[in-house]
């Protein structure tokens, strides 16, 4: 029996318990895990039963060997308060007994004397389907309690022949509460016991001898020290206590490691039958039977790991997949994988997952766990907030290499497709995948997809079969948002005015173009540039089609310039304006126009007073008129700068001055061209000379200097005047956007050209071409998980979209969207939700799961507690969990 101490949590590093030295390699510490697995002492009714449901007709894989064991000391006497003599000790004889299938099913279970030896897989198991069965059914459907599982230490040794162990049981090895329970079960009248190893482990050894034990354990008569996990210990003394009438006194006990100790002493003085409970609190602040029922036990956060607990939450309340953990996965354990991780992180979600699953309702801590996460994937490591689908992808990912039973990948190469029905294809692809990937997660969470590529100028067809873990579904959007723009002509023909469109809450810059285009009739020859206004410039344009409108926020302050469509001549001139004082100050907007020549100075005068032709001071009423009356209006204009010295006409300066010399224009606007870096005033502009344009960008950026004068003579508060995009409480409250599940699913499966970072290489075009691609589902896995893609990120911006999406709980039918006919259920019930609130900066992780008979519970952390099914349907749900049921 090679039973090692089990490691505790703690323990980063595996120690060979006998060598008392860690292990060298990832091998070694594994193998050494491997044999830490613990013995469970347990009625053989209660294992059988179990046994009997689990396995059906494959009992026989679950092989159990008979042993006859003669106790003595059955008569030790306690020695008042203070417990049992140190010598007293409990002594077992075992001999290998011959057994049968026969023996196996005829066994009379009630007997008080038969139990079994099981390992932990083995004990989880029979636990987990046990506490399944209804209510009402006596001890073994459910009526366990905490206090019947307890640690027992023995020591073990081999007796003169191969077949024969002696096991002793001493007080002061032991508390005195576990001693008090050994006795009520080993100390039986008759002196003969009834023991089936269901584990293998005493055959192992009394074969062996010590030559199975490490080669550290050299002495030839030494005792092995082990621990027992006893359970079931008032069902095994039922029967006896059944027909003892004696009154039972209560002692208090000393030195038990138990709280709310309590000793029975019978006048018979022939055993001690200990009563006590643990001290454990419920989670849910309610009866002890709830707080027991197993899988309800929460995780604790590390520190931002919300993200990780939502996500075990949900796979360790995976029916099969929770089956899988709790029975013998460590045989399917690669180590030799080099796409793994030595088997390390499976071993550890496995211990994990038990752990969880064990009886008791104490939050767990998974700290050990994360680190060995953290080893392999260094961006879990710290404490940083992250995304629970892309844990969630990675642990799958890793618990399949790590479980991967092939262990020596075949090469399989690609034959040609052309001509052969999809059905063939789909399934050598399938059949070929499965040579190289074969494990729990791949029969559980795989499924098929077929992918068709259309060349959009030959109309080349590929079609390709490629597994699936998890759809990610994007959540199409119908809630449009309202938009206020300021229009601004570039003819001077105009005062700037408010408009206000309605587009698509996550559409982009053209929906935005064409909604303008439509509300102001805008001409073929024309077209619109958005740009954003900050501190009276320019912040940035959008003139890209694909921006997204996501881009753009409440308080944003947004200008549409009108301008004639672009050619390769005209040059874009952007006028900012600065009040020229002893504190220059800039104001107003930017006028923006084209110019497809520029020379002089004068020219950039003219265009300037163009635009500012309809803020002149009782120009307004004029703007009603027709064109005559705008040309007079214009005239007007020019005659006004008299008042500074000369009119201006036809770009000549009527002065006497020398060239150059535009001192005699007065005190009304000076002109300076930008530099780009920094956005300072630069070179002044001079009338008569020519504009340099040596360096200049396509974009010309002039600084206009306005005197006193000017700004009393054109009104500037319409100039400065600019509204917000929506203006706090203007716009009426948009319900809450709701989306169908299948309204998702069908977004994911229509056909959309590939995007310009993504080309296809064309093998008839022979060069990359954006085609079309078009998905469909072909094989759907037993377990389907399905990401609802709520994050948006670009390279400057990210978002969290709310929509709610509306999922089905009790049957999700996807009959109408799988093409392959296959003789598999294509309907699915949710029984887990890995749940985000809040935003990006400071959101949350919780689960929701189905846990028993049509009973949800909340796993927030270590807090656990039930809710309503109604519940469950929210925005706040990020993955969903299915699994498949029967048609119906």
């Amino acid at each position: 029996m090679d039973l090692l101490f089990p490691v505790d949590d703690d323990d980063t590093d595996v120690v060979d318990r006998w060598s008392h030295t860690p292990s060298s390699s990832s091998s070694q510490r594994l193998d050494a895990d491997r044999e830490e697995e613990q013995l469970y002492f347990v009625p053989y009714r209660w294992w059988s039963e179990a046994r009997e449901s689990l396995f059906g007709n494959n009992m026989s894989a679950v092989k159990g060997d008979l042993y006859a064991a003669e106790s003595s000391g059955a008569y030790l006497e306690p020695m008042g308060i203070w417990g049992y003599d140190m010598k007293a000790e409990i002594v077992l004889n075992m001999r290998r007994a011959h057994s049968s299938t026969n023996k196996l099913k005829s066994l009379d279970c009630t007997e008080g004397g038969d139990y079994a030896l099981i390992t932990e897989w083995m004990f989880l198991r029979a636990l987990k389907w046990h506490s399944e069965l209804k209510e009402g059914e006596g001890f073994y459907a459910g009526e366990d309690t905490l206090h019947d599982l307890f640690s027992l230490q023995i020591k073990l040794s081999v007796s003169g022949e191969t077949n024969s162990l002696v096991v002793k049981i001493s007080w002061k090895d032991n508390d005195s509460a576990a001693f008090s329970k050994a006795c009520d079960i080993f100390c039986v009248e008759s002196g003969m016991l009834s023991i089936w190893d269901f584990s293998g482990k005493i055959n192992q050894f009394s074969t062996h001898g010590r030559t199975s034990l490490s080669d550290n354990f050299v002495q030839p008569d030494a005792e092995i020290h082990l621990e027992l996990k006893v359970y079931g210990s008032s069902c095994m003394m039922k029967k006896r206590k059944e027909t003892k009438n004696e009154m039972a006194v209560e002692h208090p006990m000393i030195g038990s490691s138990f709280n709310n100790s309590s000793i029975q002493m019978n006048g018979s003085t022939d055993h001690v039958n200990s009563n006590f409970t643990l001290n454990r609190g419920s989670p849910f602040g309610r009866g002890y039977k709830e707080a027991c029922n197993l899988g309800l036990t929460g995780l604790y956060n590390l520190g931002n790991t919300c993200f990780m607990n939502s996500a075990i939450q949900c796979l360790v309340h995976t029916p099969k997949l929770v089956d899988y953990f709790l029975g013998d996965y460590r045989k399917d354990i690669n180590i030799g994988n080099p796409l793994g991780m030595n088997g390390e992180l499976a071993f550890r979600f496995g211990d994990l997952l038990r752990k969880l699953w064990a009886p008791g309702a104490a939050p767990v801590s998974p700290r050990v766990f994360k680190l060995k996460l953290a080893a392999f994937a260094p961006q879990f490591s710290g404490y940083n907030q992250h995304d629970s689908q892309e844990f969630l992808a990675f642990l799958l990912d890793g618990l399949h290499e790590d479980l991967n039973r092939v262990k020596c990948k075949p090469y399989i190469e690609g034959k040609d497709v052309e001509g052969r029905p999809d059905e063939a294809v789909a399934d050598e692809h399938w059949r070929n995948h499965l040579a190289r990937n074969d494990s729990i997660i791949v029969d559980l969470f795989q499924g098929q997809y077929r992918s068709t590529l259309v060349c959009p100028f030959c109309k080349k067809l590929s079609v390709t079969f490629d597994p699936f873990m998890y759809l990610s579904l994007p959540l199409p959007s119908t809630t449009t948002r309202t938009i206020t723009l300021t229009v601004l002509s570039t003819d001077g023909t105009a005062l700037p005015f408010p408009v206000t469109v309605t587009v698509p809450k996550y559409g982009n810059c053209k929906d935005l173009v064409q909604a303008l285009s439509t509300v102001c009739c805008l001409k073929d020859d024309e077209t619109f540039l958005v740009a954003e206004i900050f501190n009276n410039r320019i912040l940035h344009t959008l003139d890209k089609a694909s921006d997204l409108i996501d881009l753009i926020r409440d308080d944003d302050r947004l200008v549409a310039y009108r301008l004639p469509k672009d050619n390769e001549t005209s040059r874009l001139v952007v006028f900012m304006h600065e009040q020229r004082n002893s504190l220059p100050k800039n104001f107003g907007i930017p006028l923006v126009a084209r110019i497809s020549s520029l020379s002089r100075g004068s020219e950039i005068r003219e265009l300037f007073l163009k635009l500012l032709n309809p803020f002149f001071m009782g120009a307004e009423d004029s703007m009603n008129g027709d064109d005559d009356d705008n040309q007079n209006n214009s005239n007007e204009v020019f005659e006004m700068e008299d008042v500074t010295g000369t009119r201006l006409s036809d770009g000549d300066v009527k002065s006497d001055s020398a060239p150059g010399d535009d001192s005699n224009l007065g005190p009304d606007f000076e002109f300076y061209l930008m530099d780009e870096r920094p956005l300072l005033k630069g070179l002044k502009i001079q009338m008569t000379e020519l504009v340099p344009m040596k360096g200049l960008a396509r974009n010309i950026k002039v600084l206009v200097s306005w005197s006193d004068e000017m700004t009393k003579l054109y009104d500037t508060c319409v100039l400065s005047s600019l509204p917000q995009v929506c203006k706090p409480g203007s716009a009426p409250k948009q319900p809450q956007e709701t989306v169908s599940l299948y309204k998702c699913l069908e977004a994911f499966l229509k056909e959309e050209p590939l995007g310009p970072e993504d080309m296809w290489y064309c093998p008839n075009c022979k060069t990359h071409r954006q085609a079309n691609k078009k998905l469909d589902l072909w094989r759907l896995p037993e377990i389907l998980i399905i990401h609802l893609k709520r994050f948006s990120f670009n390279q400057f911006f990210k978002n969290k979209l709310e929509t709610y999406v509306d999922f089905p709980i009790d049957d999700f039918d996807l009959s109408t969207c799988i093409v392959h006919n296959s003789q598999q259920s294509h309907h699915y019930m949710l029984y887990a939700v890995s749940n985000h609130y809040g935003g990006l900066g400071g959101g949350h992780y919780t689960a929701f799961v189905q846990h028993g008979r049509d009973q949800w519970y909340e796993f927030d952390d270590n807090h656990v507690s039930p809710v309503g099914e109604h519940q469950i349907d929210s925005s706040a749900a990020y993955v969903l969990f299915y699994r498949r049921i029967a048609d119906v």
